[in-house]
């Protein structure tokens, strides 16, 4: 490579030095060419809808899609989405129109998701468990017309001026329409969907996702990681989280049975775990946290199924512990510019990193340094993507856009785009990709995308607060924290009134575990924040503000020294604040899966409430905190508290086995 570069001088003393090369056309060729050899044919003319409108004619009575105790098949979901597409075509909805759908997880979902692609609409997709606040932002600048959405969750935001359809307690009026396909179709280069994240400037982007994008996803995964008929894929990812894409279009597609888990099923190890079994699922897609509740809550694995994991940074130990369990382990990666997932790697296990594996179909990988040339195997540089599978912008952001999606000089077509994913990243030998970090101050924790400026953005406002850090830390291998470091004149400020104030604003996901009080923040010599110089958090001082109340029954010990595991403190009293001692919604799951298997049946919603160990188990003992266990869920019989065994009965839906 030296020589490569001092033969660049010679032969152009006059060029800048960093467009001298340092690669030989032999290395260009293998990393430009050689390694983005994906082209292969799709049907790039047909939408979404359109795959699954074509299986419906080929397998019109299989069950097409399965939530807790109602299924429909092929020929009910395909004539009860067309309904609701003829309905929402009678409202104006046209391609280029964006139709909000706001529902609980339910088949009314994805009847939802099918209308409204079939009536040539974009569907903007927002989690119930959101804030009020970001749920009527994203209505608004979407300028969304139409809202889709479910009685029993209308009362909980303000849609503006948006024309509200209940799924549930109006049917019978969107029932009253034909059955069969809107006579025209959305082309497939129209928008399927557009899906809001975390934005730098405090408020979350739009990104605007084409049908064809999609289409060539679904059917390069169709083929690896691979499903078909024969399969069952359970689906765990909320609708606001680009990835559920794939569960909920891909068994659609290829005529496969959709399982989708309720909303509690998915955030809770114990319920899900019985729904893998009762399911018959042979492939499920989650993030590394979500498999990691599984393990905590006792899965010991099941031979048949395929695991597809991403989202954030696959764990080696993690991928260790899947691969023992599973038929195979899936390493998925991709930025939601680039819809869903763009590489795919079968993992095995095995030491150092989990690699990204190759593009697919139709996409190419370029590592790049900041003047745009290609680096050598082995050296980090920015990770750029291009191919089909490239959003068409960010939804009224054309600056943004044209920073990020750039001009694409690897390929012949003069109007090829690339995407700038801010990952810094480097070849090995064999082609795979080694992902190193960020290159901003975008994270991603628990499988979410967060940019850390959109919590920093929502603390400044916070009474007192002069300025306002936010990062990611893992102070304990394995237990990624977000935490807050404020400058500000007011001594009392904590974790439990932080989050407090940002509970209405911002996700859970993106709330801190910890805040830190600063009389100054640390510099750099050129007078920018040093973010390595932050000092680590006391997760447990905010608590021990308190008298330590120590636990004296049996039922307090137990989930005193539970607590404290997961917290990985020395002691918990039946006192102190879950929160100030730096839990986050990871940590509950955590505790309520550990609690399950001593025989404390805990619904995580009490201990998010409630918060100490003294008022969730004095919940319990009055019988307000129960809850009844999902259908085919384990169900709990009481025993001594001196014993820590549990009898489980596992109730068995008709017709399906258990092994």
């Amino acid at each position: 490579h030296y020589e490569t570069l001092l033969l660049g001088m010679v032969e152009d003393a006059n060029q800048s030095i960093s467009r001298l090369p340092l690669l030989n056309q032999a290395e260009r060729h293998q990393l430009a060419i050689d390694w983005n050899d994906t082209a292969a044919d799709y049907a790039r003319h047909l939408c979404v809808q359109q795959l699954f409108e074509h299986q419906a004619k080929k397998t019109p009575d299989a069950v097409a899609a399965v939530f807790e105790s109602e299924r429909l098949t092929y020929r009910d979901l395909d004539a009860r989405a067309n309904q609701l597409a003829n309905y929402l075509r009678s409202t104006g909805v046209k391609p280029g129109v964006m139709v909000g759908v706001f529902v609980e997880r339910s088949l009314d979902m994805i009847v939802a998701l099918l209308g409204v692609m079939k009536a040539g609409g974009a569907y903007v997709p927002m989690d119930p468990t959101y804030p009020a606040e970001r749920i009527s932002f994203v209505l608004n600048d979407a300028s969304v017309p139409v809202l889709l959405t479910q009685e029993r969750l209308f009362r909980t935001v303000n849609i503006g001026a948006a024309r509200h359809v209940f799924l549930d307690t109006e049917w019978s009026t969107i029932a009253r329409h034909s059955s069969d396909a809107p006579p025209t179709a959305p082309a497939a280069d129209d928008l399927a969907y557009v899906i809001y994240t975390s934005g730098s400037t405090g408020k979350p982007k739009g990104v605007e996702i084409p049908h064809r994008a999609v289409v060539n996803l679904l059917l390069s995964m169709s083929k690896r990681p691979g499903l078909k008929a024969g399969d069952t894929l359970l689906a765990v990812t909320t609708l606001s989280f680009d990835i559920a894409g794939l569960e909920l279009f891909l068994p659609l597609a290829v005529g496969a049975k959709l399982v989708i888990a309720s909303r509690e099923a998915a955030a809770d190890g114990n319920l899900l775990l019985s729904r893998i079994i009762s399911s018959g699922a042979t492939v499920m897609q989650a993030t590394p946290v979500t498999w990691k509740l599984l393990i905590e809550a006792g899965w010991e694995g099941k031979p048949a199924l395929k695991v597809l994991c991403g989202g954030e940074a696959f764990p080696r130990d993690l991928a260790n512990e899947l691969v023992r369990r599973a038929q195979s382990v899936w390493n998925m990666y991709g930025p939601t510019e680039t819809t869903i997932w763009s590489s795919t790697l079968e993992v095995t296990a095995g030491d150092g990193p989990v690699p990204v594996g190759p593009p697919i179909d139709n996409t190419q990988f370029y590592v790049l340094d900041s003047a745009q040339q290609l680096v050598p195997i082995g050296v980090s540089g920015e990770l750029h993507i291009g191919g089909d599978g490239l959003a068409r912008g960010y939804f009224h952001r054309p600056e943004l856009t044209a920073e990020k999606f750039v001009a694409d000089p690897f390929r012949p077509n003069i109007n090829a785009r690339m995407y700038k994913t801010g990952d810094l990243v480097r070849r090995v030998p064999d082609g795979t990709i080694e992902f190193l970090g960020r290159l901003d101050h975008q994270v991603k924790l628990r499988g979410f995308r967060i940019e850390l400026g959109e919590i920093e953005t929502a603390l400044a406002r916070y009474p007192g607060v002069r300025e306002a850090v936010v990062i990611v830390r893992e102070d304990i291998s394995g237990d990624k924290r977000l935490v807050a470091y404020v400058t500000s004149d007011q001594h009392a400020i904590t974790v439990a009134t932080v989050r407090e104030v940002l509970t209405g604003k911002l996700p859970n996901y993106m709330l801190p575990s910890a805040v830190v009080r600063l009389d100054a923040m640390p510099l750099t010599p050129n007078g920018k924040i040093d973010r390595k110089a932050l000092p680590a958090p006391d997760m447990g001082r905010g608590a021990r503000q308190k008298e330590f109340v120590a636990p004296r029954t049996e039922q307090e010990k137990m989930l005193s020294a539970i607590w404290a595991e997961v917290l990985h403190l020395e002691r918990v009293g039946v006192q102190d604040n879950l929160f100030e001692l730096g839990a986050d919604s990871l940590h509950i799951f955590q505790i309520v899966a550990r609690a399950g298997k001593v025989g404390m049946k805990i619904p995580p919603a009490l201990i998010l409430k409630h918060r100490t160990i003294a008022a969730v188990l004095a919940q319990l003992e009055t019988g307000s905190g129960s809850a009844s266990p999902a259908k085919a869920a384990p169900s709990i019989v009481a025993v001594s508290r001196n014993r820590y065994r549990v009898k489980t009965v596992l109730k068995v839906p008709e017709k399906e086995t258990v092994k």
